[in-house]
């Protein structure tokens, strides 16, 4: 299994250049990269750590990280919906740090 330190490498130099930045509270993202190698152990696809998978990557494609949601949270919000991608701006404090809303439709959620 990887483990996350070369998850952390690798994702940040895909993503960076296409203006997604890690969260800059290092102990918050490397938790949420554990929990990405976690749902990726258990399912077989990297789901999203702060949804509940149903464990059908059909399903949940919409939840696999990078999230569908990613983008147009972090362009209203400047962050993704469990704060693991943000804008620049958001981590260097130049725009509120707003609770961001889920996006997922109420049918997709399974309890």
């Amino acid at each position: 299994m990887m483990d996350v330190d070369k998850l952390y490498d690798m994702l940040r130099k895909v993503q960076e250049p296409k203006g997604y930045y890690f969260n800059k509270d290092k102990e918050r993202t490397f938790e949420l990269l554990q929990a990405l190698l976690a749902n990726k152990e258990r399912y077989g696809y990297m789901a999203c750590p702060c949804r509940l998978a149903a464990g059908d990557r059909d399903w949940d494609k919409d939840i696999i990280c990078p999230c569908v949601y990613r983008t147009p949270d972090v362009e209203e919000y400047g962050s993704c919906y469990c704060n693991l991608y943000v804008s620049k701006d958001w981590n260097e404090g130049k725009i509120p740090h707003p609770y961001v809303p889920e996006r997922r439709p109420p049918e997709k959620i399974r309890f």
